[in-house]
């Protein structure tokens, strides 16, 4: 019988730490890695290029950037549930975004995945914190979901079959959507079951996205039912090639055939069953099917380049094994977002399990042949009308079922927005009970038409942009929090320069000024004034300190001014800045590097170099980075060292 059970899994682990205390007023930094110029995108089919123009980014808000993490792991318990048959044991991790970090399949003792051996977050997700392995459900916008390290809520409901079925459900706050990720093992089945489900309970039209990713070895073939590939590399193009060997005569369905960081987005056939497959050199690996609306495949690979082998030891730890990802999303590529119209929703649903191929012919030289085996050993192990009838079973049958068995707690803005929108969202109940203090204030206002303020020499709290809560704070009681709060949401709105005058209205009654000068150095440097913007910063960081704002506050502030001060040709302040920060964030290899900033402006490339020399990690570099490589180049002419090597594209 399927059991859903609660479990430990521990592992060296660095911590989470705390959340930037600045709102998120900018878009993501690593955006630009996954953008397409302007001569692409006109050579583009007219429907992928909408999709590619559709609802880009504004900015992160309402959620908040996730840098607080280091780069020291120590052992740590980790709360799991497991779903387990006779079969298959899949571990999930229901407090980092629900990942699966294991599907282990039992007969042959096989992990059909890559599993980390360690936590390590790195800034790969849209707000930070990510990690590597595993089976990760991406939604919001392009690039992994700001919930990557996030707790979700978590139960048991009966499956289709009567057994038990894991529910993962959350609200999605980038665009303010609920979804739902249902797990289950029927009785005596090789294949997990995933049922997914988005809903807009608004009576606008939505843009979604959303990708699955599977971790699998790099040491394997990836086989997807194409002849064709859309390949999107760091040099921000975008370019139909044939698969699996292209014109270069790579065969680029190896993942270790590839030099440099590259995805390939599978052109699949209109009519084709949706599949996607990892195989080792036995044949042996993981296949990933699903119902049609899950349209879009992809290949994505490190590459065997330094900064890509650099990358996979950041990961993880030295002398591990690389990986690859395989993945399956609602578009062709995840440069696309599609719409969603009020009140509707997407389903499918999604198969993980073993498959065993002929070597000979799976990884073979013929494509076509490779192809049709693979599809047809799937075929027997799990027909295409089975995955369909088990989709219409689980919606029409279990995906609106309350839940049983309550097993994790996410957070309370779903609840909230329940409380505001008055929701009907049968299966994913946010009940009341999960509203905690950074909903509070909210609920005050929701209640009362006030805004509460924070306490004496507190910051405020946690923003909210969406249109309903503006509407609200637009007719509050206009305190300087409630003007700071006003100001974000016009900024994502996109009314600039009406935040700007809230921010500045805010700031002549504020006796906790630190968080509107932010604001206003962001919007200076953003309008092209980078020397006020300096001079906002700097004002900021020293409220910070009358107020003794704490250490995360000091570290966000001293960060941006530093940085502002030296972009204005201002190398003395930057350094009497930088040294009023606390020892234990200079310390850090973040503070490092803006250190070796200054000396070099300070024409002192000697010291600056002695600082590389003696080693530093900085642990929140962004996928894409570039900087170090830059920085070095003005020092010397010698290769850059394989520590600070961490270039995706060819130099």
């Amino acid at each position: 019988m399927t059991t859903v059970r609660r479990a430990v899994l521990t592992l060296p682990a660095a911590p989470l730490g705390p959340d930037n205390p600045l709102p998120a007023l900018r878009a993501p930094a690593g955006a630009g890695a996954h953008a397409v110029d302007a001569r692409t995108l006109a050579e583009l089919p007219r429907d992928m290029a909408r999709g590619i123009g559709r609802a880009p980014l504004r900015s992160l808000l309402p959620t908040p950037v996730r840098d607080g993490y280091g780069r020291e792991r120590t052992p740590a318990d980790l709360d799991t549930i497991v779903i387990e048959n006779d079969r298959l044991r899949v571990t999930v991790l229901p407090g980092l975004g629900g990942r699966v970090h294991s599907l282990h399949h039992k007969p042959t003792g096989r992990e059909l995945l890559y599993r980390n051996p360690v936590l390590q977050p790195a800034a790969f997700a849209l707000n930070g914190a990510w990690f590597s392995g595993g089976i990760e459900w991406n939604i919001g916008a392009t690039g992994h979901t700001t919930l990557s390290c996030s707790p979700l809520h978590a139960a048991t409901v009966r499956a289709p079959d009567g057994g038990p079925m894991l529910r993962l459900w959350e609200w999605e706050r980038l665009r303010d959507l609920p979804f739902q990720v249902d797990l289950w093992l029927p009785e005596d089945s090789d294949f997990l079951y995933v049922g997914v489900r988005i809903r807009n309970p608004h009576e606008r039209t939505a843009p979604v996205y959303w990708w699955s990713n599977t971790a699998v070895p790099e040491e394997r073939r990836v086989l997807a039912p194409a002849d064709a590939a859309w390949h999107h590399g760091y040099e921000r193009g975008l370019d139909r090639l044939p698969v699996p060997v292209t014109e270069d005569g790579t065969d680029r369905s190896y993942p270790l055939n590839g030099v440099h960081a590259a995805d390939f987005f599978y052109d699949l056939p209109e009519e084709q069953r949706r599949w996607i497959a990892a195989l080792d050199e036995d044949g042996h690996g993981l296949v990933q099917t699903s119902t049609d609306p899950l349209r879009g495949r992809k290949l994505f690979l490190w590459g065997t380049g330094r900064g890509g082998r650099r990358w996979q030891e950041w990961l993880t730890e030295p002398g591990t094994p690389g990986y690859a990802e395989m993945q399956a999303g609602l578009a062709r590529t995840q440069l696309e977002h599609l719409e969603l119209p009020g009140e509707a929703e997407f389903s499918w649903l999604e198969a993980y399990g073993p498959l065993a191929a002929d070597p000979a012919t799976a990884l073979g030289d013929d494509w076509a042949a490779a192809r049709a085996d693979v599809e047809h050993r799937l075929e027997t192990a799990l027909p295409r009308t089975a995955v369909d009838a088990a989709y219409t079973a689980w919606r029409e049958g279990a995906a609106d079922a309350e839940p049983e068995t309550v097993l994790a707690a996410g957070s309370g803005w779903g609840a909230l927005e329940v409380l505001r929108g008055g929701y009907a969202l049968p299966g994913t109940p946010f009940p009341e009970s999960t509203l905690g203090p950074d909903q509070e204030p909210w609920r005050e206002l929701l209640r009362t038409g006030v805004l509460p303020p924070p306490a004496k020499d507190a910051a405020p709290g946690a923003p909210l942009v969406a249109a309903p809560w503006r509407d609200m704070l637009e007719t509050a009681p206009a305190d300087p929090s409630t003007e700071y709060h006003l100001g974000i949401a016009q900024w994502h709105a996109g009314d600039r320069a009406q935040a700007v005058r809230s921010w500045e209205r805010g700031l002549h009654r504020a006796e906790v000024r630190w968080p509107l000068l932010y604001c206003l150095a962001v919007a200076d440097r953003e309008d092209g004034h980078p020397a006020r913007a300096a001079e906002r910063f700097a004002e900021a960081f020293t409220d910070h300190e009358a107020h003794d704002a704490g250490e995360p506050v000091a570290a966000a502030l001293g960060r941006e001014g530093v940085a502002a001060l030296l972009a204005t040709g201002r190398p003395g302040p930057a350094r009497e800045l930088w040294a009023r920060l606390p020892d234990a964030v200079r310390d850090r290899g973040a503070f490092r590097f803006l250190e070796i900033r200054i000396l070099l402006a300070e024409g002192r490339p000697a010291e600056a170099r002695a600082v590389f020399d003696a080693g530093f990690e900085v642990a929140d570099l962004r996928e894409g980075a570039e900087i170090l490589g830059e920085v070095w180049a003005e020092l010397t002419d010698e290769p850059l060292p394989d520590a600070y090597e961490f270039r995706m594209r060819p130099s």
